[in-house]
């Protein structure tokens, strides 16, 4: 979905995985699964920011995620991972036990963006800005090329 503001028109989607410290399996019945995606959803309704999709699995999650270009992708994952995890330890505080270093998630995770177009795709329309999407027009002086 396309989103315009005042100053931006973007559409951004990001796949991010989080995995369990020590990849251990905490997320072992649906109702912890369905817990934890409620509290990942709530996180980011008080941040602005959506979750599109999200799986949880026994030692991981998925999401797709999109968010504001304001907000750095460093800083929806610290709020989701830090967040996420202070409320599950309030709510389950005997899997601290099960985590040496009372951690729920690993330091890393995976981010990856989501797109409609291909790189190629354009690639292909910034080569051809001055022939075939501007009318011949040249936007700026060619000397630059």
């Amino acid at each position: 979905m396309v989103v315009k503001t005042q100053t931006n028109v973007y559409e951004t989607h990001y796949h991010f995985v989080f995995v369990t410290k020590y990849r251990k399996e905490i997320f072992t019945t649906d109702e912890k699964r369905q817990h934890m995606i409620s509290i990942m959803k709530e996180i980011s309704k008080n941040h602005d920011f959506e979750i599109e999709q999200i799986e949880v699995v026994e030692d991981h999650v998925h999401l797709m995620v999109t968010f504001k270009p304001k907000y750095s992708i460093t800083e929806i994952v610290k709020k989701l991972k830090g967040s996420s995890a202070r409320k599950w330890f309030l709510d389950y505080p005997e899997t601290k036990k099960e985590l040496w270093g009372g951690h729920l998630w690993t330091n890393s995770y995976y981010a990856g963006t989501l797109g409609n177009v291909s790189k190629n795709h354009v690639k292909k329309y910034i080569e051809n800005q001055l022939t075939e999407y501007n009318d011949g027009r040249p936007r700026r002086d060619s000397s630059y090329d």
